[in-house]
């Protein structure tokens, strides 16, 4: 693969595989961020599940989440802002019946045992 899903422009094993392969190389929300949209689009439910915060893990279901990710084809990653704690972004992807879709949200991260985790999110738009 050359270059990573996440839009980087760098390549994958330079940006967002590191962070898959382990967590704790995510140093800043916003990578954390964007290396969860490249396992939206890689299929890695997995890792998705593993990067959910310990206090909001146990709501979330594989099935649900690997449903979400194989059933769009994911398609842009446009991080609008971020913040020590936040990141807003456009998801663009196309549903499952091939329509442009645009997930907009602002998510909240926070560390646990030196690792950032995703806690939750508010849709915008």
């Amino acid at each position: 693969m050359e270059h990573c899903p996440c839009g980087s422009g760098k390549p994958y094993y330079a940006c967002c595989k590191l962070v898959h392969q382990a967590l704790a190389a995510a140093q800043t929300p916003e990578q954390l961020m964007r290396a969860r949209y490249a396992a939206f689009s890689l299929g890695l439910i997995d890792f998705l599940y593993d990067s959910f915060h310990p206090d909001t893990r146990r709501f979330q279901r594989k099935v649900d989440i690997q449903r979400w990710a194989h059933e769009n084809k994911w398609m842009q990653l446009e991080v609008r802002e971020a913040s020590a704690q936040t990141v807003t972004f456009k998801a663009h992807f196309l549903d499952a019946q091939l329509q442009p879709t645009v997930h907009h949200e602002k998510s909240t991260f926070k560390k646990f045992q030196g690792k950032w985790y995703y806690y939750d999110g508010r849709l915008l738009d």
